[in-house]
């Protein structure tokens, strides 16, 4: 499928504000922070989170973005092959959320808050 330039993703993990990835966003506005549709478990996989299907919602931020930086995106995701993505609705239309295809290799903890940078932060707090 291409995308235009006006391409709404929804952002969750290392890709948000204040962490590591964020630099692949600068230039963009956020447009809003908010918590998803209740439909998904967030875990931690050390590094960053990773999302599977659930009942919870989630922090995320929204961005407009072009064409090159969504295919940025799909790169660092590793898309279609570790990370998939989906639309879900927002305050703003429809946006990609990006998602774990198999998290069985993994041991990983559940994110309850559904907040990266709030768990990041208590993590922190703890070590």
């Amino acid at each position: 499928m291409q995308q235009d330039s006006n391409t709404l993703v929804a952002v969750y993990g290392s890709l948000r504000q204040g962490h590591g990835n964020h630099r692949l966003l600068a230039g963009y506005e956020c447009l809003a922070t908010e918590l998803s549709v209740p439909e998904f478990t967030m875990h931690s996989l050390g590094g960053f989170p990773a999302l599977t299907k659930g009942e919870f919602p989630v922090v995320i931020e929204l961005y407009k973005v072009d064409a090159l930086t969504f295919k940025s995106l799909d790169r660092l995701e590793g898309y279609p092959n570790f990370y998939n993505r989906r639309e879900i609705l927002t305050s703003r239309g429809n946006a990609w959320v990006y998602y774990i295809n198999d998290l069985s290799q993994y041991n990983t903890d559940v994110v309850e808050s559904g907040d990266w940078s709030e768990y990041n932060r208590r993590c922190m707090i703890n070590e």
